[in-house]
């Protein structure tokens, strides 16, 4: 009885949470998972139950494949690129002594601005001609590049802006990871004249672990979230060069008005995020030293 009246309180404490749940997150996973299954266009005044339909023309749309890379690619660059430097600005702001709150609040405070603003300035420094990116190669005579109209370099110009954007905010746990490690180990290590590099290799990476775990998990899923910089620079474009899943999500359902599309990109979006997720959790979890 005493078993029950603990499990009944627990269950009471997790209700607020498990209604928050239903409501905003069950409830419409499901709502679009059923509408994926019906044509709902501004040519159909009543959803027409179509079936796997829109799953089908999706498979034939070039388009919808084109920006899946895009998403791909970009996921492969950000992600390694933002983790590794969140974790070299960790290491280094965690060893400095001098100006070390000046130096954590320079690495995070990218993470406080809003994208659009984030956008605004990127799109300032990327102008061709006078932006400040294209004044510094035409000062060491490289020409003028059109970094936001070329097909080849877009996708570029949008990483870089994006890790600048995702660094600091890793490096926060990151620095909550290194911090919780024992100095004896470090102590050890001096006293014995390991170096630097294998100490970082055999002790530093390995418990830190967990949070690199973690911190993936939450770099891909963001690789899939991003939009409100292509509304504000690109639009997708040049030719859905810099185009990514989301932001074509958004078009079908608000640019064409095809929700029934809409709803099957967005389960198909999230079916690959569970997909990479789990593969990332279990295949990593072998690996892992906890503390």
């Amino acid at each position: 009885m005493r078993q029950l009246k603990t499990n009944a309180f627990a269950w009471f404490l997790l209700l607020p949470s498990v209604v928050f749940l239903a409501l905003f997150t069950f409830y419409p996973m499901g709502k679009t998972i059923v509408l994926s299954l019906y044509r709902k266009d501004l040519t159909t005044r009543i959803p027409e139950f179509i079936g796997l339909d829109n799953y089908i023309a999706m498979a034939g749309d070039s388009t919808f494949w084109k920006v899946m890379s895009n998403n791909l690619w970009f996921a492969a660059i950000t992600v390694p690129a933002s983790i590794a430097l969140a974790l070299a600005m960790a290491v280094f702001a965690n060893r400095i002594t001098r100006f070390k709150y000046w130096v954590r609040t320079s690495f995070f405070s990218p993470t406080i601005i809003p994208m659009i603003a984030v956008a605004n300035v990127w799109l300032f420094i990327y102008t061709p001609e006078y932006g400040l990116l294209s004044r510094a190669i035409n000062y060491v005579g490289q020409g003028n590049l059109n970094w936001l109209g070329d097909p080849k370099l877009v996708m570029w110009a949008m990483m870089v802006m994006i890790v600048w954007k995702e660094a600091g905010y890793f490096m926060i746990f990151f620095l909550a990871g290194l911090q919780n490690i024992s100095k004896e180990l470090y102590e050890a290590s001096d006293m014995d004249g390991v170096g630097g590099w294998t100490v970082f290799r055999k002790i530093t990476f390995p418990l830190l672990m967990p949070t690199t775990l973690f911190v993936m998990i939450v770099a891909l899923t963001n690789s899939f979230k991003w939009v409100d910089h292509l509304w504000t620079m690109t639009k997708g474009g040049p030719d859905n060069a810099s185009n990514l899943l989301l932001f074509y999500i958004y078009e079908q359902a608000f640019t064409f008005w095809d929700q029934g599309m809409a709803s099957a990109l967005t389960v198909v979006m999230i079916v690959l995020l569970l997909v990479i997720a789990a593969l990332q959790f279990f295949g990593l979890d072998r690996k892992i030293h906890y503390q």
